[in-house]
């Protein structure tokens, strides 16, 4: 593993020969390294990715965790990947070869994490990539095990208290606003139950008035400035939700203001901060407690449930691949009926 010096610049390069993935023998050359360490140390790497081996380093498996995920996850959910693992985990396990990293190694990571003051779900979700990553790493590099998994999940997957609106609540909040299309969107959220990127993706082409449903067929967001339309989150987020009248009403009335909108233009020309900074500044005006913009998703959730709809329906309005989320996420709401159960069994017996 020779490196040579530059003596025009100064500087160290390594060049030297690989078979590449297809069997094709190539040569190859970088410079620019201060010392003669690192060339040879960027050879060494640069083998072990192409070898596979778990000798490489944190750094090289996030590059490859990358190079895979990016064909296969959205541009959105790539960009919160990366953003939590280059800040809260890479720094730490950057230089460790990965067979080197042992569950003793990520619960010093761990303890570090829960010092922070970082909420539990976020903890649990920085924890939760860092075991992607191993996992990524023993289904295709032969790492033995995962070490994160070992070491046990930190945080919470679910915040303690889920927030949401009452009826009653909701009703006095959506009496403060003047602007029809916020009007409009919140009211649509609150008594759908779709999320926020499927409501701004919409468009009028999305409506069957007649009929009082709306299809959900895809999702916005926006990374950066530009603005993406994504397929929903799952396979079951596509589906048709039937509205109220008085809802497919006020939809009618809006559509009725979109002059020169063109079927297939999106009818909230917003983004998810827009929402999120109005549903603050009126929730103060109409004295109710803030919530996020999501958090009438759950609203629909809680209302549904305490109307004694089938958790089934909730399940499929909601847009959930399997009805045990829609359990997971809302069971804690759902009255206690074991008093209810006992007393039609004692009926058995009259």
């Amino acid at each position: 593993m020779p490196a040579y010096k530059d003596a025009d610049r100064g500087t160290w390069y390594a060049a030297f020969y690989y078979t590449d993935w297809t069997g094709e023998k190539k040569k190859k050359k970088k410079r620019g390294f201060k010392k003669r360490s690192e060339a040879l140390e960027y050879e060494r790497e640069f083998l072990n990715k192409q070898s596979m081996s778990c000798d490489m380093s944190f750094k090289s498996l996030v590059e490859l965790y990358y190079e895979d995920k990016s064909t296969r996850a959205r541009k959105t959910t790539m960009n919160s990947k990366k953003t939590v693992i280059d800040k809260q985990i890479v720094p730490y396990f950057q230089d460790l070869a990965i067979n080197q990293i042992k569950a003793t190694t990520v619960r010093k990571w761990q303890n570090q994490l829960l010092e922070s003051n970082y909420s539990p779900t976020y903890i649990n979700y920085i924890h939760t990539q860092l075991s992607a990553i191993f996992n990524f790493a023993v289904q295709f590099y032969d790492l033995k095990e995962n070490p994160a998994r070992k070491a046990g999940s930190i945080g919470k997957k679910a915040a303690d208290d889920m927030q949401f609106w009452t009826l009653e609540e909701f009703n006095q909040f959506i009496g403060s606003i003047t602007d029809l299309a916020l009007k409009t969107a919140y009211t649509l959220l609150f008594y759908s139950g779709m999320r926020c990127g499927e409501l701004l993706a919409l468009t009028p082409n999305d409506f069957n008035l007649r009929d009082s449903t709306v299809s959900i067929t895809k999702s916005f967001s926006r990374l950066g400035k530009e603005d993406i339309i994504n397929e929903p989150k799952t396979p079951k987020s596509k589906r048709t939700i039937t509205l109220p009248k008085f809802v497919n009403e006020l939809i009618i009335e809006y559509l009725q203001t979109l002059y020169d909108w063109d079927d297939t233009d999106r009818i909230f020309p917003h983004t998810k901060y827009y929402l999120q900074n109005n549903i603050a500044k009126y929730a103060v005006l109409a004295r109710v407690k803030k919530i996020r913009v999501h958090d009438l998703r759950h609203s629909h959730a809680s209302l549904l449930i305490d109307m004694g709809i089938n958790i089934i329906l909730i399940s499929e309005r909601l847009g959930h691949e399997k009805i045990q989320t829609t359990l997971d996420t809302y069971s804690h709401l759902y009255p206690n009926k074991h008093e209810e159960v006992a007393e039609q069994l004692d009926h058995l017996k009259k």
